[in-house]
């Protein structure tokens, strides 16, 4: 059976029960089982009224919320090929992934984002809302029946350095996937509990939509954010035991609270950075009877309040799209939560890696998934094979070609691969930056310890190729005093030629909206670059 007619068994199965719940602020909406199979029915009704048949490309414009997934399984049932895409993206980067790929109908939530895609793509395809999409007459079909080798989803890569390329998974590829992700979840949630799972990430990334998938596929609810602009808020009436989630939402979690503490002073001040020095000692083997009874007074009266703070019921998270910082993996591990870290890429159906409790090595990012063979190249670049890897680039040939050489994905992360078998990240190939002395330096490390250095400032990004030396730009009002703490931080333990020598101010903050972070929060460092092609080049000219 494949995933799709497995995911509507389940459905069926679970009846009355929970399948999904929306958060609204303070309020809770759940949709049963047999309440989303009725969605899907009612967009499959419409999918069919406007003519989509199997093989057809249907895009969906819309943030996440039940009807998001019933229209996704809905396609999926009518053999159609979903695209998801970001509402929040610019709509000239939408319109040209919608040209790419050329639906025969693209389905948004609402006329303000139908209006935004048909004004930078004027001779768009058909566009269906979804108050036209769940008012059509119901189709209660079996699922369309899919071969392995079908297409089901074409997603669009973040285009960190580039213009993005719509990877294609087909059935084999997540029928694959989704047993091997609830075999992982198993390891590390109790049996026979239905966990309370919170989702806020947009569907379009693919370890989103992986989620997404595992959790219909073992019939556990999913609790769906739909106001990102009060994810504090929504967390807090979700109190989940785990979700997923990027780095910059942890780091941007940590830092929360250790501002909040510098500003309250006193004793609890005091006990948090001592209880962290303590804990340092102790990862190292050298905490002494002092340290360990600083850690547990600090543990008592500071981290278990921090807890209660972040989420009374967490007892998880899982991190991905990049890797973490040792430093906030332990930090959260202090205040009693565990971080499994997991890597994957689009191209890869999302995962390749994923930490296990028995051998979770912070600053590392777990264990090939079963079936899936990892190697490095003698570049040190990691190279993936397996049933994970994609069908190949939309309409890409040459660039599926340099992708996949010899079964082999080619990842263009730089890695190490410890005697375990564990997985380090280091740096996107692409990345890497070679100034005037020649040598290759991978940004991201050093980013790490200057963010670690200076704590507020919470983006940064390295430049410097082809340049005299390395420079970092800074975005906010983060005093120079700190930037100078977080450049020593660097400069400190690194030879000449990693040193930063300047940093470069800007006052716009990163943002998925001007462009300059994927839909998963990552750098897009060339738009970064263009942006500010004029301060970087005053910098270096004084």
């Amino acid at each position: 059976m494949s995933f799709h007619e497995t995911i509507f068994t389940a459905l069926k199965k679970a009846g009355d029960k929970d399948a999904l719940i929306e958060v609204h602020g303070k309020e809770k909406r759940p949709f049963s089982a047999a309440a989303v199979l009725a969605l899907i029915a009612r967009a499959r009704g419409a999918l069919r009224k406007a003519g989509v048949k199997p093989g057809d490309r249907v895009a969906l414009l819309a943030p996440n919320s039940a009807k998001w997934v019933a229209a996704d399984q809905a396609i999926l049932a009518e053999g159609g090929i979903v695209v998801p895409l970001y509402s929040r993206q610019d709509p000239k980067e939408l319109a040209v992934m919608v040209r790419d790929c050329a639906p025969v109908l693209v389905v948004a939530e609402g006329p303000a984002l139908a209006n935004a895609l048909r004004a930078a793509w004027p001779e768009a395809c058909p566009i269906a809302l979804f108050d036209d999409v769940f008012a059509a007459d119901a189709v209660g079909d079996p699922p369309r029946a899919l071969a392995p080798a079908d297409a089901v989803t074409i997603i669009y890569t973040s285009g960190t350095s580039g213009e993005p390329k719509g990877v294609v998974l087909n059935r084999a590829n997540v029928d694959y996937m989704l047993p091997q992700t609830l075999t992982s979840l198993r390891k590390i949630t109790p049996e026979g509990r239905p966990d309370k799972v919170f989702h806020f990430l947009p569907f379009c990334f693919a370890g989103s939509r992986i989620m997404l998938w595992t959790q219909l596929y073992r019939g556990n609810p999913l609790i769906l954010s739909t106001d990102l602009q009060n994810l504090a808020q929504e967390l807090g009436t979700a109190d989940p035991h785990y979700f997923l989630n990027v780095p910059a939402l942890l780091e941007r979690i940590k830092n929360g609270v250790g501002k909040k503490i510098e500003e309250r002073g006193g004793v609890a001040l005091k006990l948090y950075r001592a209880g962290q020095e303590a804990f340092r000692r102790a990862r190292r083997g050298e905490a002494g009877l002092v340290d360990k009874l600083t850690l547990a007074l600090s543990k008592r009266l500071v981290f278990s309040k921090i807890k209660q703070q972040v989420g009374p019921s967490l007892e998880f998270l899982i991190c991905g799209s990049a890797a973490l910082a040792e430093e906030t993996q332990w930090w959260f591990e202090l205040i009693g939560v565990r971080v499994y870290q997991v890597y994957g890429l689009t191209e890869t159906t999302a995962i390749v890696t994923m930490d296990v409790p028995e051998d979770t090595r912070p600053g590392y990012v777990g264990h090939a998934i079963g079936g899936c063979t990892m190697r490095l190249s003698e570049e040190g670049e990691l190279l993936v094979s397996g049933p994970n890897i994609f069908a190949g680039y939309w309409n890409r040939p040459q660039a599926t070609a340099e992708a996949i050489q010899g079964g082999w994905f080619h990842t263009g992360d730089q890695c190490e691969i410890d005697a375990k078998g564990n997985l380090r990240i280091i740096g996107r190939v692409k990345n890497i930056l070679v100034p005037e002395s020649g040598h290759n330096i991978a940004p991201e490390p050093l980013e790490e310890k200057f963010q670690l250095g200076c704590p507020r400032a919470e983006q940064c990004m390295i430049v410097g190729h082809a340049r005299p030396y390395l420079s970092i730009i800074v975005p906010g009002t983060v005093p120079d005093a700190e930037i100078e703490a977080g450049l020593e931080a660097v400069n400190g333990g690194v030879p000449h030629y990693k040193k930063i020598k300047k940093f470069i101010r800007v006052a716009e903050p990163f943002t998925i909206e001007n462009g300059l972070l994927t839909a998963n929060q990552k750098l897009r460092r060339r738009a970064v670059e263009q942006r500010y092609k004029a301060e970087i080049d005053r910098s270096y000219a004084s």
